[in-house]
């Protein structure tokens, strides 16, 4: 099997072509062909000698992954289905050796929003966290994604060179494969990479204390924390991840970083009735946020099988919304997509579709 190329570093590829007895300038021009240009074969490099792409050949591959399904919602909101080959290891990395890899599946999902196109993308086949919710979450843990596979996302849309945003809200807990979500992040906001800006990424957690402290410490881009209920003995009762990370420590550790800036936080609150959207909800909401510079997007349950709970009707939602705006956090509700294709919040379970055109 060859060695893939997409997901490595600029530190990487520079070993790589002093390895192969090439140029040091090639591991930029092999950089900007590989996160600028995009291209899909080493042939393409066309800047490279032919000695240099042939001698690459035998050991490398671009490692794009074609995506193997697409749905299209009625709202214009696009599923892609990806193959990948995944690793339970939570040390693999770009540039080690593939070797004890499973066969997975993750879905990828395009936003569009007038002159916006977000990509959410997954970072694991399944999820360990178990979040009782969640399609993705309840089907269990498949493997760490790599580098590449979460890169070749981003190359393999269509929209690919339309794309603005990215959040990491798909498949998988980004916090529990650190390491290979931020090579991801590095490429994309590098200058010898993608070259966003970190305000166009949002990384999605359900709040990972270790590593989202090393998040919060190395990383600019944004955080959104899965929080959903404010009560520690109902949020256990719908994700068992609040026993190992209660989210009033997780809460306590935010408090120790600058969200007036350009970085910025936001609280996920997906809300089910009868069970989080009363006024205690509500208020308890308030004394745990008070003094954080933050947001709160108020998110439509969407029915999943064998889940006691339904949506809040929309007045509920309204009351709610109203009183944390009253109380100083500013609180949206978040228009529900692609819904009629299950690629709404928590309903990605990386199946197999026909594509639908």
């Amino acid at each position: 099997m060859k060695e893939k190329l997409i997901g490595k570093n600029l530190e990487e590829l520079k070993a790589l072509v002093a390895e192969e007895g090439l140029p040091g300038f090639t591991a930029k021009q092999i950089a900007q062909w590989l996160y600028v240009k995009k291209v899909r074969s080493i042939d393409d490099m066309t800047n490279l000698s032919k000695t240099a792409r042939a001698k690459l050949a035998e050991k490398y591959e671009v490692g794009v992954t074609p995506y193997a399904g697409l749905q299209v919602s009625g709202d214009g909101t696009k599923k892609y289905l990806f193959p990948v080959k995944c690793s339970h290891k939570r040390g693999l990395h770009a540039g080690a050796p593939e070797t004890d890899l499973e066969d997975g599946a993750i879905e990828a999902v395009m936003i569009p929003d007038e002159d916006r196109a977000t990509l959410c993308v997954s970072s694991q086949s399944g999820c360990r966290m178990g979040c009782r919710f969640c399609m993705t979450g309840r089907q269990g843990f498949h493997g760490h994604m790599s580098a590449a596979d979460i890169i070749s996302q981003f190359i393999a849309v269509d929209e690919s060179d339309r794309l603005t945003n990215a959040v990491f809200m798909g498949m998988g807990e980004p916090l529990d494969n650190y390491d290979n979500v931020m090579r991801a992040i590095e490429i994309l906001t590098a200058d010898w990479g993608f070259a966003w800006s970190p305000k166009r990424i949002t990384l999605s957690t359900i709040g990972v204390i270790p590593t989202l402290k090393r998040y919060l410490d190395e990383c600019r881009c944004h955080l959104a924390v899965s929080l959903h209920n404010p009560f520690a003995e109902e949020r256990l009762s719908v994700m068992p991840a609040q026993k190992s990370w209660p989210v009033q420590d997780v809460i306590d550790l935010i408090r120790k970083y600058d969200f007036t800036g350009q970085r910025r936080v936001s609280f996920e609150y997906t809300m089910f009735a009868g069970f989080n959207d009363t006024k205690a909800h509500a208020d308890a909401l308030i004394r745990m946020l008070r003094g954080l510079e933050c947001r709160m997007n108020l998110i439509r349950f969407h029915k999943i099988p064998d889940f006691p709970y339904e949506t809040s009707p929309d007045v509920i939602m309204e009351n709610f919304k109203t009183r944390l705006n009253n109380s100083g956090i500013m609180t949206t509700i978040r228009a529900s997509r692609g819904e009629d294709i299950l690629a709404a919040c928590g309903m990605l379970a990386g199946e197999h579709k026909e594509k639908n055109l």
